[in-house]
């Protein structure tokens, strides 16, 4: 049965692709090549709060990304089920929401946000450096890459569209710390738009980055109900957030009554030792607690993906806020976390000016990048570019393999050979 939500516009690759007649929808292949990619598997050796390895229990970016996915492919349920605007034949399409849930930290860098801000400094006369941003040049760019050139996973518009949190360029800011996507990226924001002038109705970047199809809505929202619940119960497993802390963070800052009572109510679930249900359930509050509206765009001549507007009540929002300033005070803040970010930005200054002095300044004659990568940027004649690859190299590691890069290059006493590809 046809899903009439969707039309061969949203349908319609970057590039015309030489596959026909697969059994699959084009939004299952999206999400079957995030999938099998080796980006996608490199997300198991990335900070989410708390590195890789320090317990067994935290997670990853990885486990996020799934956590996400499923939260997504329920909202599509939710919302269908309710049929006020859907119905069995006209439908948000899970596959498309699950793909773009799973892509979207991509393009997160290792040490998590502190190593996202470091490479925004050190790339900015390049043209910065934004989470978001890399996760586009990837799906567009790099995926994929053979011996002579990158080509991307040649995705549809409507997941380009979906994973685009932010539509806005580099450029289109002065001096931005997050929230674009790459000045070199923009034909992608063309193509999703069609080609038309969009910024005669998205006049600045805030309008611009604040038009999200439906699709990115949800993604956004799992998002976040994702990393604001299940960050607080790795936090309180991990002892960084207990009853005590809690306690004086509710008497230091000034809490209305609702605000008050849900950190009341997280006390309870601790001292009760029930705190993770407790948690897990709000997760189907959050999912619950989803509706639409219809809404009037420039885009709906041509695609239904932009004439709803996803809608979360404002006292669901608020506990959502609540629970991130926890952990923003009490986790983020704290002098264990600091620590780790100290060292994530020392290694990974130190490794980017080493690359920059070797491939962008000039080209040096010691090949310090594997051969593969090495190649590649010594046959670029721009030095923007050359430096986007070694940036792209960079936030592509994992964790793990950052600290053994930063022991090879800097580490008088680390010899190992066995590690080098």
């Amino acid at each position: 049965m046809k899903n009439t939500f969707y039309n061969e516009f949203d349908f319609q690759r970057l590039k015309k692709s030489e596959r026909s007649n697969d059994y699959r929808s084009p939004f299952q292949i999206d999400r079957d090549r995030i999938i099998h990619s080796s980006e996608f598997r490199r997300l198991q050796g990335k900070t989410q709060v708390f590195l890789p390895g320090e317990y067994d229990f935290y997670r990853t970016r990885l486990t996020h990304s799934i956590e996400v996915a499923q939260i997504g492919r329920s909202i599509c349920n939710l919302l269908l089920s309710k049929k006020d605007f859907l119905d069995d034949n006209f439908f948000i399409d899970p596959d498309l929401v699950e793909s773009i849930c799973l892509a979207h930290d991509l393009g997160h860098p290792p040490f998590g946000h502190a190593g996202e801000r470091t490479l925004n400094r050190l790339m900015k006369k390049y043209g910065g450096f934004e989470g978001n941003g890399q996760t586009l040049r990837l799906v567009a760019d790099i995926f994929y890459r053979d011996e002579d050139h990158y080509r991307g996973m040649n995705p549809t518009r409507a997941f380009i569209d979906g994973i685009l949190k932010y539509k806005a360029t580099f450029s289109d800011f002065k001096n931005p710390e997050n929230h674009f996507v790459y000045d070199e990226s923009k034909k992608y924001i063309d193509f999703v738009f069609n080609n038309l002038n969009y910024k005669k109705f998205l006049k600045n970047a805030d309008k611009l980055n604040s038009f999200q199809s439906i699709e990115c809505q949800i993604m956004d929202w799992a998002d976040d109900t994702a990393y604001a619940i299940n960050d607080l119960v790795d936090s309180i497993s991990g002892g960084f957030i207990n009853i005590a802390k809690l306690s004086q963070w509710q008497k230091e800052k000034k809490l209305n009554d609702f605000q008050s009572s849900i950190v009341d109510e997280i006390i309870d679930w601790i001292k009760s030792n029930k705190y993770k249900s407790k948690f897990g359930s709000k997760i189907g509050e959050f999912i619950s607690a989803c509706s639409l509206k219809e809404r009037k765009t420039f885009m709906d001549s041509i695609t239904n993906r932009y004439k709803f507007q996803l809608v979360v009540p404002t006292e669901i929002i608020e506990q959502v806020n609540i629970y991130k300033q926890i952990s923003v005070d009490l986790v983020f803040r704290s002098s264990a976390l600091h620590q780790i970010e100290f060292k994530g930005d020392s290694m990974i200054e130190n490794i980017f000016t080493m690359f920059e002095n070797n491939y962008v300044k000039k080209l040096g004659r010691f090949k310090i990048l594997p051969d593969f990568n090495d190649k590649l940027v010594r046959e670029e004649k721009s030095k923007r570019i050359r430096a986007r690859m070694i940036c792209d190299y960079i936030s592509g590691s994992t964790d793990s393999y950052a600290m053994r890069m930063y022991r090879r290059l800097f580490d008088t006493e680390y010899s190992s050979l066995t590690d080098l590809a």
